[in-house]
């Protein structure tokens, strides 16, 4: 299975990463990276509920590759989905559904340090994400 280059950069500095102080600061930075979302796709129909931030997630398929789109209000929740889209993004959809989204936080270093109400939102994104490409 293929690994987008912005993937394997994000696994490497991760990887690289002594601690869960600088793991959260590479997740802030990451979070910076997201292109925000506009006004009109931050509604409800492209809202992930189960979240306890509010997070938005769209997915349009074009030539066969899903490009996605997410934002959240909350920092490390918007690092946390910029790292879930460089590892997703351009993917074909047989690709996509057959990724594992939370081996590839625990590739990171990240998957034991999210609270469990963190852990539970991103179940929630991956779940919408699946029901999006399915």
């Amino acid at each position: 299975m293929s690994v987008p280059p912005a993937a394997a950069q994000a696994l490497q500095a991760f990887q690289q990463a002594p601690g869960w102080e600088q793991r959260a600061r590479l997740l802030m930075q990451w979070g910076e990276r997201l292109a925000p979302m506009g006004e009109a796709q931050r509604d409800d129909q492209h809202r992930v509920h189960g979240c306890e931030s509010q997070v938005w997630l769209s997915a349009e398929q074009l030539d066969g590759q899903w490009q996605l789109r997410a934002y959240s209000d909350a920092r490390l929740i918007r690092g946390l989905l910029a790292l879930l889209l460089v590892r997703v993004e351009g993917l074909p959809a047989d690709e996509l559904n057959a990724l594992d989204l939370p081996a590839w936080f625990n590739d990171l270093g990240l998957a034991r340090q999210l609270s469990p109400s963190r852990s539970n939102g991103m179940n929630a994104v991956l779940k919408r994400l699946q029901q999006l490409t399915a």
